[in-house]
């Protein structure tokens, strides 16, 4: 090839990566470096010379060896027990019809995009001594005393169930979408039961999402702080929670890095045993449409066993279905008594952040069940506190911003990435998203150690830098979902036309994929509206945050006007949803007479 051909071919594929890499550049600063740095300090001594006393402080302690042992383990059960239950949730929606499947949606939806901190203090109102739970247990005779639902492996267990869930549905839920109904019903017409056709035809295609939900969900857990802070006790205490304390209390940067580094390589350690076992490519698949193959690509154990699994399990079902199969003849998308164990579990998202309204209206000063003397007390506290507003203002403030530059940045790279000719796309899609599979509470203490020297903490502009990063991925990862389902053909029939690339971009594809640019930009907003993981390290004094503000008066004391802080922020958060979904609604509409014009 000759030095012409090799130039142009250079600038072929630096014009098909030039929407990608500003966004490259900018994880490049704002998070590999910071991330390189603090795992660069476990490796110095106090005088920073290189040397390996951290690590032998780290693993010659057995308090830390047993932290990490509880953190692996809250992660993996929280991890298998939110992928049993929003299976049954995801495969209800996936086959419910349009109305039906709208409104389970929305169950789903609202507990998804309220505040983590607002969740876990609905699971206090509801666990206490005093709670909801307890209130009617002893009313009803069951118990002469309050049950301990509070401050143990239990309470912790049901409430980063409870946090992570959304996550686990709604990645499951694409999955099941894209799998043709016809398969199981040509499964019925072959002889093949229920339980066989759901087992050895369902059940595998929808697996990719499974797996991909588990990882995910544990990834998340893995980072938790701020659920088993609230609900555990000291037996709960997570790896994230010793991090914090390092850093904010002893200022110990190396011990700091060295706990981070080992967070990352027990994630990392999961990773490999989770290609292993499933096979890493289950993840991709996740995100596609559902393949015809009843194994997941790049499966290794599973692979090989997955499919006898399923085997022995199908003739199980078929043993256990027997008894009633003269009662329901014919094809059923699934078996009666399903779908109300599914709503149920839906519920179950739902009605914990209910029960903070009415606490909220309450007269005491404790958290308690049920309200008593209602009034207006809290609400007035809010809205006469200067502390309270600013905070709130700020957060609005930052997340419009950090939502902003996540578009700016995101969609750009999702364009980029949805092409089939881009050079290394997987790996830049690995990098864009390594975000959202990091542990958070690394990124935030990375961000903070890069901040104090660049003096950026406690700004604004501090805030909405760190929050892009956590909300790029999911922009990302929205825009190309939309992309998918695009008709790349319109484009070339503008291009024939005569319109430039840029024109196309503008007057065709941004307009009949803004609903999806909407859904892009609520999920960083929200992302950046809830985080306080980041708004703990990097704002303090006048420039917090609301959710920061809700975590220090939550350390010191419960109080009624959190639920009143929460039930607003609630309230904003539903109006939102409600918007977009109307919005969506409506653009749906437009988008179809400009498809055939």
């Amino acid at each position: 090839m000759t030095r012409v051909g090799r130039d142009g071919q250079f600038l072929r594929r630096l014009r098909r990566l030039g929407p990608l890499l500003p966004l490259a550049f900018y994880l490049a600063l704002f998070f590999a470096l910071p991330v390189a740095m603090l795992l660069a300090t476990s490796f110095q001594d106090g005088a920073g010379a290189l040397s390996l006393i951290h690590y032998r402080k780290l693993f010659g302690n057995d308090v830390y060896v047993r932290v990490l042992g509880s953190t692996l383990k809250i992660s993996i059960w929280v991890a298998f027990i939110c992928v049993v239950v929003a299976y049954p949730i995801a495969y209800v929606i996936a086959n419910a019809r349009q109305r039906a499947q709208q409104a389970l949606l929305l169950l789903v939806l609202l507990p998804f995009w309220t505040s983590f901190l607002i969740r876990t203090f609905a699971w206090i109102v509801l666990l206490g001594r005093k709670g909801v739970v307890n209130t009617w247990l002893m009313g009803s005779g069951v118990t002469s005393e309050p049950l301990p639902l509070l401050y143990n492996f239990f309470g912790v267990m049901v409430g980063m169930t409870h946090a992570l869930l959304p996550i686990a549905v709604m990645t499951i839920l694409p999955v099941m979408l894209a799998i043709d109904p016809n398969l199981r019903k040509a499964a019925a017409l072959l002889g093949g039961g229920p339980g066989q056709a759901f087992w050895r035809v369902y059940f595998p295609l929808s697996f990719p999402g499974v797996a991909a939900a588990w990882l995910l969900v544990f990834v998340s857990a893995l980072g938790f702080f701020i659920t088993p802070a609230l609900l555990g006790g000291t037996d709960e205490t997570m790896v994230t929670q010793l991090i914090i304390q390092q850093v904010q209390q002893l200022l110990n940067w190396g011990f700091a890095g060295a706990l981070s580094l080992l967070l990352l390589a027990s994630a990392a350690a999961i990773f490999f045993a989770f290609d292993r076992i499933v096979g890493v490519q289950s993840l991709t698949q996740a995100s596609s449409r559902a393949s015809t193959s009843s194994r997941p690509a790049n499966a290794r154990w599973l692979g090989r066993v997955g499919p006898l699994i399923c085997a022995v399990l199908g003739t199980a079902t078929e043993a256990l279905l027997r008894p009633f199969a003269g009662r329901a003849r014919g094809y059923r998308a699934h078996p009666p008594g399903f779908t109300v164990v599914a709503v149920a579990l839906a519920a179950f998202l739902v009605l914990p952040t209910v029960f903070l309204i009415p606490v909220s209206f309450t007269g005491s000063s404790f958290l308690g069940w049920p309200p008593e003397h209602l009034t207006l007390r809290w609400y007035r506290e809010y809205f006469e506190s200067s502390t309270w507003l600013a905070a709130t203002a700020r957060s609005l403030v930052v997340a419009c911003f950090a939502a902003l530059l996540a578009m700016v940045l995101g969609v750009g790279a999702a364009l980029a990435l949805s092409r089939d000719g881009t050079p290394g796309r997987t790996s830049w899609l690995m990098f864009v998203l390594s975000p959202f599979f990091i542990p958070r509470i690394v990124i935030a203490v990375a961000l903070f150690y890069l901040f104090a020297k660049l003096r950026l903490l406690d700004t604004s502009i501090g805030l909405i830098l760190g929050h892009a990063v956590l909300g790029v991925p999911y922009v990302v990862i929205t825009v190309m979902a939309v992309l998918n389902s695009y008709d790349q053909r319109l484009s070339q029939a503008a291009w024939t036309l005569g319109a430039t690339r840029w024109q196309t971009l503008r007057r065709i594809t941004l307009p009949l994929i803004r609903p999806g640019l909407l859904s892009a930009f609520l999920f960083a907003f929200v992302t950046s509206f809830d985080d306080v993981t980041l708004a703990l390290f990097l704002s303090a004094g006048s420039n917090t945050t609301l959710p920061k503000q809700m975590w220090a008066d939550a350390t010191m004391q419960v109080s009624p006007l959190l639920a009143a802080v929460s039930t607003l922020v609630l309230i904003v958060v539903t109006a939102l949803i409600l918007a977009a979904e109307t919005f969506r609604g409506r653009a749906r509409e437009l988008a179809v007479p400009a498809t055939t014009t």
